[in-house]
């Protein structure tokens, strides 16, 4: 369940969170799309590729990058712009844990 508070928006436990696959968390109309990497770390970005639309969330994900499944664009996951020699961006969000409870901050 996701609760509002200001502009820190609960998604969970980091528990429910799977390593290396996009999880989709709706935050009023925003789509997000929320990774956990090999490390630990929690990256969000928009969930949709600048190119097509393609839903980040299902993407593939290696390192700090995902792929968008519909034509392979490459994405950071850190900073949200498109790898050469695809140019675009998409937003990021910054994220917090704590205990084993993770936060998006929205702006």
């Amino acid at each position: 369940m996701i609760k509002k508070n200001g502009e820190v928006v609960s998604i969970g436990s980091i528990r429910d969170l799977p390593e290396r696959i996009g999880k989709t968390v709706c935050v009023g109309d925003k789509e997000v799309a929320v990774f956990k990497l090999l490390n630990g770390t929690i990256r969000a970005i928009e969930n949709r590729c600048p190119h097509k639309g393609g839903v980040l969330s299902e993407g593939l994900v290696s390192g700090e990058f995902v792929f968008c499944p519909m034509h392979d664009w490459k994405i950071c996951l850190d900073n949200g712009k498109v790898q050469e020699p695809d140019v675009g961006c998409v937003k990021t969000y910054q994220t917090k844990i704590v205990g084993d409870e993770v936060f998006l901050l929205i702006d």
